[in-house]
């Protein structure tokens, strides 16, 4: 209850911006009203003076008189109309200093025109004139400046009731008893109210107005900061970074090649959020970037993305400050090891174009990752044909499609029970018109980078099905093809329904296409790719988990999903005559897997010695150089023809 009677009086705790907003509000309003005074005054001071000219000299009174009773009060209101107005212009024109002298000029022309108000309407009213003259001035004080209630209340009240007493001391002009009439008494009251409730209103509205106009100047000035800041580390933003950029590479007095782009990543920061938490994160990720912004004190500096950030500085000592920057985020580490990565990009001749220059720079960052001795990269010529690769590949992929430039390669599986095949796995290859023929680990990495995955397995599905199509209409043998399926095709796009929309077009049965999911894929999105996993086996798919032993929770995975199909990692082979462990470990695998009812799958066999030694421990299938490379289907019919491959029997006829 205290604090609505304090707010409704006006002496409520106010923001700097409202109480500016009054203040502006009330010299505006002094603009209009020393205007009317002053030219009011000066108009009166000119009657009074052609009325005195006028008179008769046996009834003119001596100056001294005129000049006590009008000629003074007039002066002294039109001095203060001319301060009010000299100090309000002088606010209009954007001078805002000395706030306290305007408030009080403000003041002092309030009380003189309330004092002058009452001084000409009691001559008036012992006239027998009206008192329009206080009525006027109450109106121009209370109405078109704005006072807080208890203020207004105090000024409205005090002047009323000196007015009221000084009337009712005077005789009135029609003889009678000395004290103002009831009339008089009401009108006087009905005046006090009306311009208080007024003047009450008059502050609610403004202070309304004060206050949407200061939650507009609020979101403005939000708006203005998020367009050039990081809204979590508080540094600019690439917005303002690539706009700043820009204008110095074309200074003219900007020496540019002593310039240099710089791009930071920090390793391993997702394993320090799984480890600590996101807010943690968040915490840490504010340090390292008022620490890049320090170190880099008057070069351009902002955040790129996640964990990364880039920085437009001189070369000289950038090294040294890469450096000590390393140290200090090693410090900062905890239990988590964090590795601070930075490619560079120096702009060659008159290349401007900061996003150009900040890509080449975070393409440098990437090719050291995981080189631990590694933390600082200067784009050069083998970068570039990299770079340019890569450039190549994003913008190429739809027209690599379109014109049957990427190519299915199949490798043969083989059973270990008779050596002959019984499934092929489907491999993407890119036979480029400018690049030649293309390794998976040219393009894979990168597709799967810039989110185009989905397109490329989408196109090896429906060539697989195109496959089997011609080969049915041909009566050639054909058997089940392995898909490899990206953890992103599940997140762009329904590729489950794809497989199956596209089998049913080319009446390609469930049995002939299986899918491999790599163990890697499966750590991400559990919830996502367990669903589809379900739903691929409830339609008949038969499911592989891939490189099984090349992630860091391979039994985790199998108490998690259900698989048809255990695809050994090829490294389980590498070292096989020299160390035993290897043979005890994947003889392991195999058994664990016919207790887990799934079929055992070893790839990267290159050795009849491995081949004979999987076939001992009971490891039902194998793939891999001993029997054949991924080849062209036509090859593979070649070989089989030739018969260096044979098919197993339940294949040979579709």
């Amino acid at each position: 209850m205290k604090e609505k009677i304090i707010k409704w009086l006006g002496l409520d705790q106010k923001s700097e911006y409202v109480k500016n907003y009054f203040y502006a509000t009330n010299m505006r309003a002094s603009v209009y009203m020393s205007v009317v005074v002053v030219v009011l005054e000066i108009w009166m001071i000119i009657r009074m003076t052609n009325t005195i000219i006028g008179l008769d000299p046996s009834v003119r009174k001596p100056l001294s008189y005129y000049f006590q009773k009008y000629y003074l009060n007039y002066m002294i209101l039109l001095s203060a109309g001319t301060c009010m107005l000299i100090f309000s212009l002088r606010f209009i024109k954007g001078k805002k200093d000395h706030p306290q002298i305007g408030i009080g000029v403000k003041w002092l022309f309030s009380v003189i025109c309330i004092y002058f108000g009452i001084t000409i309407s009691l001559n008036d009213y012992a006239k027998g004139e009206q008192i329009l003259t206080f009525l006027t001035m109450e109106l121009f004080v209370v109405c078109l400046l704005t006072w807080q209630p208890i203020v207004a209340f105090l000024i409205l009240s005090s002047s009323y009731l000196y007015f009221y007493a000084k009337l009712n001391t005077m005789p009135p002009p029609n003889g009678e008893l000395p004290g103002t009439t009831i009339a008089t008494n009401i009108n006087l009251f009905t005046m006090w109210l009306s311009t208080l409730l007024f003047s009450f209103s008059n502050y609610n509205r403004t202070l309304s107005q004060a206050k949407k106009d200061e939650n507009l100047e609020e979101i403005n000035a939000h708006l203005s900061r998020i367009s050039i800041y990081d809204e979590l580390t508080g540094i600019h933003n690439m917005v303002w970074f690539r706009s700043e950029a820009e204008k110095l590479m074309n200074y003219v007095i900007t020496d540019k090649e002593n310039m240099i782009f710089l791009f930071f990543d920090i390793e391993n920061f997702k394993s320090y959020n799984e480890k600590y938490g996101f807010h943690e994160g968040n915490k840490l990720l504010k340090k390292i970037a008022v620490m890049i912004d320090q170190a880099f004190q008057g070069s351009l500096a902002s955040r790129f993305s996640d964990d990364h950030f880039v920085v437009l500085t001189s070369t000289q000592g950038c090294e040294q400050k890469i450096e000590a920057l390393s140290h200090e985020i090693k410090c900062c580490q905890g239990e988590v090891h964090l590795e601070l990565k930075c490619g560079a990009y120096k702009p060659a001749g008159n290349e401007t174009d900061p996003s150009l220059a900040c890509d080449r720079a975070r393409f440098a960052c990437n090719s050291i990752k995981k080189h631990y001795d590694c933390v600082y990269k200067l784009y050069d010529k083998s970068l570039e044909d990299r770079f340019q690769l890569k450039q190549y590949i994003v913008n190429h992929i739809d027209t690599a499609i379109e014109n049957g430039y990427i190519k299915v390669f199949y490798q043969p599986v083989v059973s270990t029970s008779d050596g002959c095949v019984c499934g092929l796995e489907a491999l993407a290859r890119w036979q480029d018109p400018n690049y030649g023929l293309l390794p998976p680990g040219a393009f894979i990495e990168i597709l799967e980078e810039y989110r185009q995955i989905y397109k490329l397995d989408q196109c090896i599905i429906e060539q697989v099905c195109r496959d089997y199509q011609n080969a049915k209409a041909q009566q050639q043998p054909f058997v089940p093809v392995s898909l490899n399926f990206s953890r992103l095709d599940f997140e762009l796009c329904d590729i489950v329904g794809f497989v199956c929309e596209t089998a049913e077009k080319y009446h390609v049965p469930q049995e002939y296409l299986d899918i491999e999911i790599t163990e890697s894929a499966l750590t991400d999105q559990q919830n996502l790719l367990q669903n589809a996993v379900k739903k691929l086996r409830s339609v008949g798919y038969k499911v592989w988990l891939d490189d099984f032993g090349s992630g860091y929770s391979s039994l985790n995975v199998l108490k998690d999903y259900q698989f048809d199909v255990l695809k050994i990692d090829m490294k389980f082979l590498t070292g096989f005559s020299s160390n035993e462990k290897t043979k005890l470990i994947i003889t392991n695998i195999v058994n664990l897997t016919k207790q887990l009812k799934m079929v055992s799958l070893t790839e990267g066999v290159e050795t009849k010695e491995q081949f004979e030694f999987l076939k001992s421990i009971g490891c039902d299938r194998a793939q891999g150089y001993l029997f054949s490379k991924p080849v062209p289907l036509e090859i593979l019919r070649q070989k089989i023809e030739a018969n260096e491959l044979q098919i197993t029997e339940k294949y040979q006829k579709i």
